[in-house]
């Protein structure tokens, strides 16, 4: 008999149900933010009553309809947020290859040497990441204005990169010293050499703490703002300055439901995305907690 089975049962109801009370508990912004974009604005921030958020009132007498997709047409055609959205993809998928590239490539020569300069090259850069985004930003502006560099996705592209890069490194390498070093000599006496032992072995063994390692570095770029607001012009913001820009000094009306339509555009693929990649994430970091 199971471990689950020989609980009482009202330890197994108390649990689920505390488990349900938390999960409702935190999906209640996003599902409220959802229902809400479909609204217009006098119906969501309503202070005389909040179940006109609910009854769709004003929305009713302002478009015909319960429900109302003016928030995402605004956002998405009149202001330009699809635009928004192809820039923040090609950064996302820019920097993930980019990092895991060289991060693979330099996690698995620094977890395979025996000097002691990877200890040293590992901890300046843990010390390169711990240090605020922001007060590096500030030494590539110098540079970008005079080579009329800024504005532009790539210059946004490297300086994510540089940021990102030294995280990487820490968990690849971490993943690589799990895997035995028998396997690498196993390959090359079998004919492989150290990059066809990489290549063939190796990737292939470690392959959940690629994606996990490419998720991370994913969301980092995805979620930026402090480098993506200041290196980047109006016209190449990714999505995440786009949706502030909803919500500047001078408020129009419309603009704050375009703000709540561009939210949920902003966190629906990371639901989708994590949802989906649930697997390979446990299996990553189970990976580099267990030692091979």
């Amino acid at each position: 008999m199971s471990v689950a089975n020989k609980r009482p049962f009202s330890v197994q109801f108390i649990a689920t149900a505390f488990l349900m009370f938390w999960l409702v508990l935190a999906a209640f912004p996003f599902l409220w933010t959802l229902w809400g974009s479909f609204k217009v604005e006098g119906d969501f921030f309503s202070k005389a009553d909040w179940a006109q958020s609910l009854r769709g009132t004003l929305t009713q007498v302002e478009t015909g309809a319960t429900f109302t997709g003016g928030g995402y047409f605004g956002a998405w055609v009149q202001e330009g947020f699809g635009r928004s959205a192809l820039n923040t993809f090609v950064v996302c998928v820019a920097v993930v290859t980019i990092s895991l590239t060289f991060g693979t490539l330099g996690g698995y020569a620094l977890s395979r040497s025996n000097h002691r300069y990877a200890f040293w090259f590992l901890l300046f850069a843990l010390i390169f990441r711990a240090m605020p985004p922001i007060t590096l930003v500030s030494g590539y502006l110098l540079p970008f204005f005079q080579w009329n560099l800024w504005g532009h996705l790539s210059t946004t592209i490297i300086v994510l990169v540089a940021i990102n890069q030294p995280f990487t490194l820490w968990m690849l390498t971490s993943f690589f010293r799990n895997i035995p070093k028998d396997l690498d000599e196993s390959a090359m006496v079998d004919g492989c050499t150290r990059f066809q032992a990489f290549r063939h072995v190796i990737i292939p063994v470690m392959w959940p703490g690629v994606i996990t390692t490419g998720l991370f570095s994913f969301l980092l770029a995805y979620n930026d703002f402090a480098v993506t607001s200041i290196l980047l012009s109006k016209e190449n913001q990714t999505m995440v300055p786009k949706l502030a820009s909803f919500l500047g000094t001078t408020q129009t009306k419309g603009n704050v439901m375009f703000a709540v339509a561009a939210v949920v555009s902003v966190t629906a693929p990371l639901f989708v995305m994590i949802m989906f990649f649930q697997r390979q994430i446990v299996s990553g970091l189970t990976a580099g907690a267990v030692k091979g």
